[in-house]
């Protein structure tokens, strides 16, 4: 059993960029295709991919590189994308209804079965297919739905309180979208996405790029 805690996240991240091309080239009728020619799609070495890939097993055939739809179905297995997932929303301002609009979800096999806020205001409201629902119903649709995931887009000062009873609830899994650092059990994974701090990461490099180009 491959050992996660000893592969890089870098790595893991990447293994979604390589299966996003890999289908872009599935849909072009690419039966096959080298680390070289992977790499290239995306800007990196094939020596970087061949490495990415070798954490978690081999997957090429000499003389004929990697089979796409096979490479296709071994990367959605390692990400766990191989089935479906239901997700639940906590939090349905603005950026909670972009997210319950977003088609690519569905596609990638996220499904969201619920959405949830605390302005009693907005209960009964429809969001999308949705209806939003108070929070004192997540425990109960996460029960009914088997819900493993919640997506939270709250303000920053509700964000640990929120994942704290969506975890309560028996989500194992947090997408974190309020711009604040917030902790979990040892039982429930959180990943979070700052827009701002992406966009402070793109700023310092392009700074730099800009400078290159005055001098």
């Amino acid at each position: 059993m491959t050992d996660i805690g000893s592969i890089p996240k870098a790595a893991v991240f990447r293994l979604s960029l390589y299966l996003r091309e890999l289908v872009k080239f599935q849909k072009t009728g690419v039966k096959t295709l080298s680390s070289a020619g992977l790499a290239a799609a995306l800007g990196f070495t094939d020596v970087r991919v061949r490495k990415d890939l070798a954490y978690f097993g081999q997957f090429g055939y000499p003389g004929v590189g990697y089979k796409v739809d096979e490479l296709i179905g071994e990367l959605k297995h390692i990400l766990g994308t191989d089935r479906t997932w239901d997700v639940v929303l906590i939090g349905c301002g603005n950026l909670g209804s972009a997210l319950v609009a977003y088609k690519g979800f569905r596609t990638q096999g996220f499904n969201i079965v619920g959405a949830f806020d605390a302005d009693a205001k907005k209960a009964g409201k429809a969001l999308g297919e949705l209806t939003i629902q108070p929070m004192t119903k997540l425990a109960e649709t996460v029960a009914r739905t088997g819900a493993r995931i919640a997506m939270i887009s709250v303000p920053a000062d509700q964000a640990q309180a929120v994942a704290d009873q969506a975890a309560g609830a028996g989500v194992r899994g947090i997408l974190n979208f309020a711009p604040t650092t917030i902790t979990t059990p040892a039982h429930v994974v959180e990943n979070s996405v700052d827009l701002a701090i992406r966009l402070e990461q793109l700023t310092f490099q392009l700074r730099f790029l800009m400078q290159d180009s005055e001098d």
